[in-house]
C-alpha cells in the first residue's frame, strides 16, 4: 500500500473535493482519495506508486492545480 499527499489550490467546497476525488480515482491502482478542503491536502492511497504527473493531470482536469 502506497500513500502520497499533495496540496491542491483553489478548492472551496465539497463539490470541489468531489471533482478532484472523481478524477484521481480514475487513475489505475488508486484505491482511496481523501480530500481536506480547508487545508487543500489530498491524500492518495494506491496499490503501487502512482506517477505524480498522472495525479497532477487529474487535478488539472478537475479544474485545480497541485502546488509546487
Amino acid at each position: 500500500m502506497n500513500t502520497a499527499t499533495y496540496t491542491v489550490t483553489g478548492m472551496t467546497c465539497s463539490h470541489c473535493a468531489a471533482s478532484v476525488t472523481e478524477e484521481i480515482t480514475d487513475i489505475a491502482g488508486v484505491t482511496a482519495v481523501e480530500v481536506d478542503v480547508e487545508s487543500g491536502l489530498v491524500t492518495v492511497t494506491s496499490d503501487a506508486p502512482v506517477d505524480d504527473t498522472s495525479v497532477r493531470s487529474a487535478v488539472e482536469e478537475a479544474g485545480y492545480q497541485v502546488a509546487p
